[in-house]
C-alpha cells in the first residue's frame, strides 16, 4: 500500500523527535563520564587515594564502556532501544547515587568502573548509529554527526555546573546531579521513544513507500552474543575492519583517555583553577558539537577516508604543542588549541560510521561499529592509565601529550590504506558472493541520500 504524500511531514517530525530523545539519552550518559576529570581530585583529597587509584577506576570504566558496545549493538537490534536504554539509565542513576556513600577504593572501581562502565556502554555511539539507520534514510550522515556531538553537549551543559557544585558544595552533590539527570532521562525514553518507525505506522525519513528502505529489517534470530561474535568473525577477514579498529583506538586514546580525563588535572598542575579548566573543556564541547555536525555534513559529500586523514593528522600536530600552552590563567594560544581541538574532537565518528556502512552493509554496520567503538574505548582506557602513570613518574603530562600526537600521525597514515570501495568476497558474508552490482558499491554520499 502506498502511503499518501501528505504523510511525509509526519515522517520527518517523528524521526527528528526520536532523534532528539536519543540525543538526550546520550547526553545523560556523557554527563557522568565527563564528570570524572572534575571529581578525581576532590575524591583523592578526601580519601587520600592516589592518582593511579582514581585513574585506574576511570580506565576500567572506559574499557568496559567500549568492550560492551558490540554486544550492546546486538542487544539493541534484538530487544529495541527503548527497553535497553531505559534499563541502562536506571542503573546509571542508582550507581551514581551510590558513589556518594562509598568509603573504599574497591567501591570506586565497582561503581565508576564496572557498573557505570557497562551501563553507559549500552548507550554508546552504537545507539546513535542504530537509531540513524532505523529512522533515517536521507541525512544519515548529518544525524550521525548530531549524535556524535552528544558527548560534547554533555560537557557543554553540565561540566561547568558539576565543577562549580563540587567546588562549592562537595563532589557528592555533583554525583547526585548526574543521578537525577539519568533518572529523568529514563522516564523520557520509556514514555516517548519507539524502536522503529514501522511500530507506529510510519516509514524512515527519506524512504520511498513500498521499497526495501521502507520495510523493517527482521530482528536477529540468534542471541546478541552470537550475533556480535558472528559479525566479528566476518569482519576480521577484512583489512578495512582492522584499519578502522586501529584508527579508532587512537581516537579514544587522544580524546576520552587523555584530554577528557586529564586536561583538568594537567591545567591544575600549572596553577589554573579547576573551575577555569572545566570551563575550557566545556568550550571544547561547544566547538566539538559544531565540528561534528559539520563532519556529518561533509561525510555525505566527501570521501570519508580523506576526512579521517585530515582529522587525525591535524589532531596529532596540535597535541605536540599542548604542554607549552598551560599557564595559571588562560593565554591566547590556549584559545587556539581549544577551538581547534574542539572542532576535531569526535569529528572522526561520522566518516567512520559511513565506512562501516559502505564496507559491511546496513545490516551488520551497527555491530561492526560496535566493535570499532570497543577499540576506541580500550584505547581510551589505556590512554588514561598511561597518562596517569606518566604523571606519577615524571610529575608532568608532557610525555603523555607527545606520545598521543605520534599515535595520531600514525593513524592518519593508516587511513590511506583503507580501500575506497569494498572488495568483493572479502568484507561481506562468509559464503562467496556473486559479483556485486554497481549500486552495491556506492560510496557514503550515495548511500546516505535517496
Amino acid at each position: 500500500m502506498t502511503m499518501p504524500a501528505a504523510s511525509a511531514p509526519v515522517f520527518a517530525r517523528r524521526a527528528w523527535f526520536v532523534a532528539a530523545i536519543t540525543l538526550a539519552a546520550l547526553v545523560a550518559a556523557a554527563a557522568f563520564r565527563s564528570s570524572t576529570g572534575v571529581l578525581m581530585e576532590p575524591i583523592e583529597r578526601e580519601f587520600g587515594w592516589s592518582r593511579a587509584t582514581t585513574s585506574g577506576a576511570v580506565s576500567l570504566n572506559l574499557v568496559l564502556y567500549g568492550l560492551v558496545a558490540p554486544f550492546a549493538a546486538a542487544l539493541l537490534e534484538r530487544y529495541g532501544p527503548r527497553r535497553v536504554v531505559a534499563i541502562s539509565l536506571g542503573i546509571v542513576a542508582g550507581a551514581s547515587a551510590l558513589t556518594t556513600v562509598m568509603t573504599a577504593p574497591w567501591q570506586l572501581w565497582a561503581l565508576w568502573g564496572l557498573v557505570i562502565g557497562i551501563s553507559t556502554g549500552s548507550m554508546a555511539l552504537v545507539l546513535g548509529a542504530i537509531i540513524a539507520n532505523r529512522w533515517f534514510v536521507a541525512r544519515r550522515g548529518l544525524v550521525t554527526g548530531v549524535f556524535s556531538g552528544a558527548n560534547a553537549t554533555g560537557q557543554l551543559l553540565f561540566l561547568p555546573a558539576i565543577a562549580a557544585t563540587a567546588t562549592n558544595y562537595g563532589w557528592r552533590w555533583a554525583a547526585a546531579i548526574v543521578a537525577g539527570l539519568a533518572l529523568l532521562t529514563m522516564v523520557l525514553v520509556a514514555a516517548l521513544i519507539r524502536d522503529r518507525p514501522q511500530d507506529i505506522g510510519l516509514i524512515p525519513y527519506g524512504a520511498v513507500p513500498d521499497t526495501p528502505d521502507a520495510a523493517p529489517a527482521p530482528p536477529p534470530s540468534v542471541s546478541p552474543v552470537v550475533a556480535a561474535v558472528a559479525v566479528l568473525r566476518r569482519g576480521s577477514r577484512s583489512w578495512t575492519f582492522w584499519a578502522l579498529m586501529a584508527t579508532f583506538f587512537v581516537c579514544g586514546w587522544s580524546t576520552n583517555g587523555l584530554i577528557q580525563t586529564h586536561f583538568i588535572p594537567a591545567a591544575h598542575d600549572h596553577g589554573m583553577p579547576a573551575t577555569t579548566a572545566a570551563g575550557l573543556l566545556a568550550l571544547v564541547g561547544i566547538f566539538d558539537l559544531a565540528g561534528t555536525i559539520a563532519s556529518g555534513w561533509l561525510t555525505d559529500r566527501v570521501d570519508p577516508r580523506l576526512l579521517l586523514l585530515a582529522y587525525y593528522g591535524l589532531r596529532g600536530l596540535s597535541l605536540f604543542t599542548l604542554h607549552s600552552m598551560f599557564a595559571p590563567d588562560v593565554q591566547p594560544k590556549m584559545w587556539v588549541f581549544i577551538v581547534f581541538y574542539g572542532l576535531d574532537w569526535v569529528a572522526t565518528v561520522p566518516p567512520t560510521v559511513a565506512l562501516c556502512r559502505t564496507h559491511f552493509g546496513l545490516t551488520d554496520s551497527g555491530i561492526v561499529f560496535g566493535w570499532t567503538y570497543a577499540a576506541h574505548m580500550v584505547g581510551a582506557g589505556l590512554g588514561a592509565s598511561y597518562a596517569g602513570w606518566i604523571r606519577t613518574v615524571d610529575g608532568s603530562y608532557h610525555t603523555a601529550f607527545v606520545s598521543a600526537g605520534v599515535l595520531c600521525l600514525a593513524a592518519a597514515f593508516v587511513c590511506l590504506t583503507i580501500p575506497r570501495r569494498p572488495l568483493p568476497g572479502i568484507d561481506h558474508a562468509p559464503t562467496p558472493p556473486s559479483p556485486p552490482h554497481p549500486h552495491e558499491l556506492d560510496d557514503a554520499d550515495e548511500m546516505t541520500f535517496t
